[in-house]
């Protein structure tokens, strides 16, 4: 968990879709904490700070409440969908010491035999780690890597301390040659490529009838 990390926490009182306009319009953010059996904390973050943090996955934040540390765990992140504002935090309450079950993305590094190309299959692997040093994520390196090769989430080196969790089997890439182009594809391309000099010639056709 990064220095960074630590934040001031402010209590809410004010709830609903108006109370969380305001926060949002005062460039902060509206959160609630929850977990441990505790009741859930209403809170207002800081918005620019943890932006920059939540870029990475599993991000534990240092809360300050009041004068009282509390850890918790970025657990949902409610965004806008159109222009992507965060627009709520969830987050779990966690302890020094504590294992939780996240998904840490997978990296892939290298570059596979020459002719061949990397199918990377799954995104993430679960894991149990510790709340506090969860992996930024898991880099599988394919230098060289021949046609066939497989890599299973057994496969992957993990960090001290992590234990893998769901299928051991789960695919996570291939290496594969590419299929040459068929005929049928060869044509489909020359087709495609006919209608677009089509489509590019009708306006210059339009506009000299125009002038005319």
């Amino acid at each position: 968990m990064a220095d960074d990390n630590k934040l001031t926490a402010e209590p809410r009182t004010q709830f609903g879709k108006g109370a969380a306009r305001k926060i949002r319009a005062l460039g902060k953010i509206p959160a609630v904490i929850y977990g441990h059996g505790t009741d859930p904390q209403h809170v207002t973050l800081p918005g620019h700070e943890v932006a920059l943090i939540i870029r990475k996955a599993n991000q534990v934040l240092d809360l300050d409440i009041a004068g009282k540390s509390q850890l918790a765990l970025v657990k949902d992140v409610q965004k806008d969908p159109v222009h992507q504002v965060i627009e709520h935090l969830d987050l779990i309450v966690v302890r020094r010491g504590e294992k939780v079950v996240v998904d840490v993305p997978v990296h892939i590094e290298g570059e596979s035999f020459s002719g061949t190309i990397v199918v990377q299959d799954a995104n993430t692997v679960s894991l149990e780690v510790e709340a506090t040093h969860i992996p930024e994520r898991i880099v599988v390196n394919v230098e060289g890597a021949e046609e066939g090769t497989h890599i299973t989430a057994a496969d992957l080196e993990l960090p001290a301390g992590a234990t893998l969790q769901g299928d051991p089997e789960l695919l996570i890439l291939a290496v594969t040659t590419p299929a040459a182009p068929t005929a049928d594809d060869l044509a489909a391309d020359e087709a495609g490529a006919e209608a677009g000099e089509s489509q590019a010639e009708a306006p210059a056709d339009a506009a000299e009838e125009s002038a005319e």
